[in-house]
């Protein structure tokens, strides 16, 4: 018997349950989920995580906490195992899967969705595309597991960048050796092809035009078992002149009373949503909340304070310099940036603030009162979020002079305000390459909503 039981919204949020002898849901697996992104958007849809993996310790903590919220229960009704995806094999996670309370003396089911988006340094155009990153080859990894447990259908997640990287010498799967300049798309399509997995054509998606306040553009590829029905890529729910603005998203979390009076009126439904939570616990409920996690925001100078004070909403560290260059800056309110101008120079406070309202102060002399960082921007609150990404201070609030806290981040990010990330709040340096603290884990998520989107147009069909 086949029960629809609810219809969330107009928007196609729904979840289905079969009923047969006892309560059952369509199960996924999640590779390479981080903190949880990825699962969030597929429990909203409607699935049951049976098994996820990540090779951090930090998101360990993060993911196994927010699944213990919501009732999925190390070794009852969900495994999450913290592996090298080149050490980890589809008998593991099928050993892992039915040692499950739930599945004691039954029949280990088949697994309907595979999601997963390997490492993705090596294939981003933010940053230095390194073509010798063995991360790059992760998503082979990804093919061998697909191929060891068999599942339905498939979904993987990643940059733009990997539409266009280029391998030489590849070796797939099944031994064929790709010709140099092969891109991963076409590796990867050819590789499902071979053991026996038809593919959509790749998709870049929007994550805005699926009501995530944020311009994140994001890689879609879903694979389906030869035999089964072809799913579709999600139409967009929002249009541009529908997006989510910054505003809208966290206009609420204004940390200066007076400021947030002035600005934000009432919840709106996208604030509302948040604190209510869209993602069900095994009771079917979403976990409400009072935005009381992951709020604390860095410690700044004066110096600093007033520097980001000097930004316009929407303008960069660029525009900014270019500007006070042309077009001189009033400094006759920033104590610490004269007072720092004085000693540097030999000046007094008087000349400080002439020559830069005049537009006269050289290079070196706006360098040393501007932000060192060019890439830096002031957010715009009436449009969508930048980009979220994993260093916290490339972003300063539209409306106050200080960056975002990591709820903030992840209000953008689309996750409920009951989602903790726990582990360190930031990390620098070298450390940022094996340390996953919690800006990282916001800024390395797929967006819940994004992931729901697509985990929807899976549920239609199964």
């Amino acid at each position: 018997f086949l029960w629809l039981l609810s219809i969330y919204d107009s928007m196609c949020y729904f979840k289905v349950k079969i009923i047969l002898g006892g309560e059952m849901m369509p199960y996924a697996v999640d590779l390479f989920c981080g903190a949880g992104g990825c699962s969030e958007g597929l429990i909203q849809a409607g699935f049951h995580i049976l098994f996820s993996s990540d090779i951090s310790d930090m998101v360990e903590v993060t993911y196994k906490n927010r699944h213990k919220q919501l009732g999925l229960i190390q070794g009852k009704n969900t495994w999450f195992e913290r592996a090298d995806i080149r050490e980890l094999t589809g008998n593991r996670i099928k050993k892992c899967i039915s040692e499950l309370d739930i599945f004691k003396s039954k029949m280990i089911p088949d697994i309907d969705l595979v999601i997963g988006g390997p490492s993705c340094q090596g294939f981003s155009r933010a940053g230095r595309r390194d073509k010798s990153d063995p991360r790059n080859m992760l998503f082979g990894e990804y093919v061998r597991i697909i191929n060891e447990i068999r599942p339905k259908y498939i979904i993987l997640e990643n940059v733009e960048g990997f539409m266009d990287m280029q391998f030489v010498g590849y070796k797939g799967l099944t031994g064929i050796e790709y010709p140099d300049g092969s891109v991963t798309p076409d590796l990867l399509r050819s590789e499902l092809k071979e053991i026996g997995y038809k593919t959509l054509e790749p998709k870049i998606l929007n994550s805005a035009d699926y009501g995530v306040p944020q311009r994140r553009n994001r890689v879609i590829f879903i694979g389906y078992r030869e035999g089964l029905k072809a799913p579709e890529y999600p139409v967009p729910t929002h249009r541009p002149e529908d997006y989510v603005t910054l505003q809208e998203a966290i206009g609420d979390l204004i940390v200066d009373e007076k400021k947030r009076n002035s600005v934000w009126k009432k919840l709106t439904t996208y604030q509302k949503e948040s604190r209510a939570g869209r993602t069900p616990a095994m009771n079917g409920k979403p976990i409400p909340s009072d935005v009381a996690t992951n709020t604390e925001l860095s410690k700044i100078s004066p110096v600093v304070k007033e520097r980001f004070s000097l930004f316009m909403e929407g303008e960069t560290g660029s525009n900014l310099k270019r500007r006070v260059l042309e077009e001189g800056i009033d400094l006759s309110d920033k104590p610490a940036l004269i007072e720092l101008c004085s000693t540097k120079f030999s000046m007094s406070s008087e000349d400080v603030v002439r020559i830069f309202k005049d537009a006269k102060a050289t290079i070196e002399q706006v360098e040393v009162v501007l932000t060192k960082k060019n890439i830096r921007q002031r957010l715009d609150s009436n449009q969508t979020s930048a980009t979220i990404v994993t260093i916290a201070d490339d972003y300063i609030s539209p409306w106050e002079p200080r960056t975002f806290s990591v709820r903030e981040m992840a209000r953008c990010q689309s996750f409920d305000d009951s989602f903790e990330f726990l582990g360190k709040r930031t990390t620098g340096g070298l450390k940022r390459r094996v340390e996953v603290p919690q800006y990282t884990q916001v800024g390395n998520a797929v967006p819940p909503l994004l992931a729901r989107a697509v985990a929807l147009e899976i549920i239609k069909i199964l």
